[in-house]
């Protein structure tokens, strides 16, 4: 295989949760750029509208959905416009999720609000690759890729159920992988280190990003494309043979808040 063929998603279709801003964002247009066909899924509609129209504007093609991920509702509907946009679904990218990195101290935290971390990280992932693989079998090829953190296998305090959700993520996906290989489908997952996004801009301090950086080889944070070009992988046929994997994005070091 020549090496641009590698990288190429030409005619593959890409879903792509919490797609609008930060890292979903780099990953919409990452995947566009390498020729796929771009569903831009997002709970703000008009931030997802800007992408897509970036994409097209581009030449690309991309649609844009909106999608509350806890709303099973809007999970089937996601598929369904995809299918009927695009005819078929080939890579998933699980991007969307949250959490009160840093904020959840058990002396505060709730058992709904700690229930509710799991259902956005850890339940919509799973819920959408099972309505996503049938489609993906179907098309003869397919990508699954969970967002998972490095906080899934760091130690900090005030982030259990965020931590522990990622976690959960992990297990989930080489699990997965056993389920959906015999499909020709491929399952991983890419842990992201401190990015450069808004949700990290409202906790980062200089003091905190010194501290960070001290225990980061490479001197500097991550930026949204790094995280892209991994989920690039994953998406392409370059890892045709990788499945059921964390791939760890952290400039080679640990970034924690504390």
């Amino acid at each position: 295989m020549k090496s641009a063929a590698l990288f190429d998603l030409s005619n593959k279709v890409a879903i792509i949760t919490g797609g609008a801003n930060g890292i979903g964002k780099a990953c919409s247009l990452m995947l566009a750029a390498h020729g796929a066909s771009v569903v831009v899924a997002d709970l703000n509609l008009e931030a997802a509208d800007a992408v897509a129209s970036h994409i097209r504007k581009d030449g690309g093609q991309a649609l844009a959905v909106s999608c509350n991920v806890t709303k099973d509702e809007d999970l089937t509907g996601l598929v369904n416009q995809t299918l009927a946009e695009f005819g078929q679904i080939n890579i998933l990218v699980n991007n969307v999720g949250g959490g009160g990195a840093g904020r959840e101290s058990p002396a505060s935290l709730s058992v709904e609000q700690f229930a509710r971390t799991f259902e956005l990280n850890v339940f919509s992932n799973w819920r959408l690759a099972q309505l996503c693989a049938p489609h993906m079998e179907n098309a003869g090829y397919g990508s699954i890729i969970n967002m998972s953190s490095m906080s899934s296998i760091n130690k900090s305090p005030a982030i259990s159920a965020y931590a522990s959700s990622k976690a959960a993520i992990n297990h989930m996906t080489a699990n997965l992988a056993f389920d959906y290989g015999p499909a020709g489908i491929r399952v991983n997952a890419v842990g992201p280190g401190a990015v450069r996004t808004d949700a990290l801009a409202s906790v980062l301090t200089p003091e905190i990003e010194s501290t960070m950086l001290s225990h980061t080889p490479l001197k500097r944070l991550g930026e949204p494309d790094d995280i892209a070009g991994a989920v690039l992988y994953f998406a392409a046929p370059i890892s045709n043979w990788v499945s059921g994997q964390v791939l760890f994005v952290n400039g080679g070091g640990v970034q924690t808040l504390d």
